[in-house]
This record gives C-alpha cells, structure tokens and sequence, in this order.
C-alpha cells in the first residue's frame, strides 16, 4: 500500500497498474472527486514496478483484504515488456476474477457520437447494447497440459470447463440485468453446432432461465453469425450473454462501434460481494508516459462503478461530461480532439464539477 485518502465511507480499492494505467486512473480519480461522490480511495503498487524490485505480484492475504475492507476495486491495465511472462498481470487480474468469483463481465456498448462509429449511416441510437461474459470458467482456467513438449509430436490441450452452477448464474444475470435495466431481449451466443457438449448445457439452460422471465424476449445465435450482426445491425442487439472466450473477442469488435478501446468500460460483478472495474484498453507502454491516452474509458469505468454503489446521480455528472467532451471536440487524438491525457481528463472534471 502506498497511499490513502479518507474521504467519506464507499471504500474503493485502486490499482493503477502498468503502462497507461498510472496515467489514466489517476485522471479518472480526479473526475471521480470532482463529482463530490462519497468515496475513500487507498491505492496499491501492485503491477510490474513492484514485482521488478521483490517479485510480489498479491500479498498473500491481498485477495481476501480487498474483499473484506473495500465496497469496489478499480483497476487500471497490466502488462509490462520487464515481465515478459505477464505472470504478475495473470496473478493479479484473473486472479482477483477467480478468487474473488467475479463471475459477470459486463461491457456496456454505447455510441455517443456518429462520428466515432467506423460504421456509415450509423446513429447514435443504433449502438446501444450490454455483453455479459462468463468471467470465471471456458477456457481461462488454464486445464490443460502438452505431451512430447518440444518434439514433432507435440500435443497440445485446452479444456473448456463449463459447469452447470457458472452456466445457469451467468445466464440468469443476464435476465435480472436486462430487467433492472429495462432491455427487452436476451440473446445467447455459443458455437453449440460444433461445441456439441458445452454448447449443449449452455443451451438447455438458456430455454429453462427464459421460462422465469416471460417479459424478456430471447434469441440465439452463433457467435459467427452474432460477429456479422454487431457489423451489420448493431441497432438488432440488446443484452449478449456469452462464454468467457467468445465475450472476451465479441467485445473488442463492440469497443470498435463505440470509437475504440480507449472508450470502452468494463465490470467483474457478482452481486453482493466486492466487485472489481476495469477499462478495457492494454497497459500501451510504448505511449505510456506520452500524455496522448484516451482516458475516457477509466472515467466511464469510473461512473460504471459508482453506479454500481448506488450513487447513480454523480455517475450521471460524469456520463453527461463525457458526452459533452465528445460533442464539443474535447478529446484525445484517438477520437478526433487535441487534448492530452491530463486536458482531457481536466476538462471533464470540470464540467462534472459545474
């Protein structure tokens, strides 16, 4: 632990991480203030400097205080070309997935200007739609092994673990956030003509679910065919529920619909529990220290997240300055503006904080 700011009582956990994440979280840190929400940020040095000096990537009670003393995590990007294994990104990220059961990713997918969208003669109205990933199971969970490694002969295998229990509490999140949310349809995707036994499970249990929500209208689709549709009709689409692989592709191509990763927000939720936010984006190191990184994503993830607490009226401070950003040209380069990260960032927080 290297700081800690007591402010008022929503305790949130941060972890800037690598790369871009030091520059942009701090930023989102700021317009996080400068809404006046009620929030106590302490802040961690776990990432890549710390484990270059002591080779700490968690402390070994890390996972369970995080749980215990903080209502929320937020997390900037990790990765570092020093540790060429990313074993410290793995340790930290998917670890605080697994361990923590942080079994929902949800990736709000919303366009909020045209001209962000490579796609032509798309509104804004067109792209507007949530993917929910299986977060803690498929195959992330590193089953496997290599026989005759390094031979001619060598075999490779990935298991793709699927249970019952992960598969039916993905899928009913789904269904519970599109009814909190007021979304009418459902639409799961697998590959079930090809994935047979996996696929399968996911589809049985996604006919048995619907039954429970007869107001929600569901649909299904290859993940192929769903790629070809979030091209062509984005505007179709509502709620995705999906598998950890397939979410994990998906939404890089709906990152793309919204102006790119440097948009994008992200949540590992499961409801009840200390829930982690992250933005999407890659720790970027060859810009990182540059002030050039869009730091609109961790500011929306930033707003995800208070949300997620329960203070929606400052979230909505920070989404309408977004948005107010975007329209009046107060960008990165990335999205069409000039500002430099810290500019960027500052003008927002300004406008939150008017």
């Amino acid at each position: 632990m290297i700081s800690s700011v007591s402010v008022a009582n929503q305790r949130i956990a941060v972890i800037p991480g690598d790369g871009i994440g030091k520059e942009v979280i701090p930023n989102a840190l700021e317009v996080i203030r400068a809404s006046g929400a009620p929030v106590e940020f302490t802040t961690f040095d776990w990432g890549a400097d710390r484990y270059v000096i002591d080779g700490t990537t968690v402390p070994p009670d890390g996972f369970q205080m995080l749980a215990r003393d903080f209502d929320a995590i937020f997390v900037g990007a990790l990765g570092d070309p020093r540790v060429p294994t990313n074993i410290h990104a793995k340790e930290i990220l998917l670890g605080m997935r697994f361990k923590m059961d942080l079994y929902a990713n949800v990736r709000p997918v919303r366009l909020l200007d045209a001209s962000l969208c490579p796609l032509k003669n798309v509104t804004t109205g067109d792209v507007n739609f949530t993917v929910i990933r299986e977060n803690t199971e498929g195959v992330y969970t590193d089953v496997g092994g290599n026989f005759k490694l390094g031979t001619p002969e060598e075999v490779a295998t990935q298991e793709d673990i699927n249970t019952r229990r992960g598969v039916e509490r993905v899928i009913r999140f789904a269904f519970e956030y599109a009814r909190s949310n007021g979304r009418k349809k459902v639409l799961m995707s697998d590959k079930s003509n090809v994935m047979t036994f996996a696929g399968g499970l996911w589809q049985r249990v996604f006919k048995e679910v619907a039954k429970e929500y007869p107001e929600v209208q569901t649909q299904h689709m290859f993940v192929d065919a769903l790629c070809l549709q979030m091209v062509r009709e984005p505007r179709s689409l509502d709620v995705i529920v999906t598998n950890n692989m397939f979410g994990d592709i998906i939404t890089d191509l709906a990152a793309a619909l919204q102006g790119g990763l440097g948009m994008a927000a992200s949540g590992n939720i499961h409801p009840g529990r200390t829930s982690m936010f992250e933005p999407v984006h890659g720790s970027a190191p060859q810009i990182a220290g540059k002030n050039i990184a869009n730091p609109m994503g961790s500011i929306l993830t930033g707003a995800m997240m208070l949300n997620h607490l329960g203070l929606s009226a400052e979230a909505q401070k920070i989404e309408r300055a977004v948005l107010s950003a975007v329209l009046a040209g107060k960008t990165t380069v990335d999205v069409g503006g000039s500002l430099g990260t810290r500019e960027c960032a500052m003008w927002i927080a300004e406008h939150v904080a008017k």
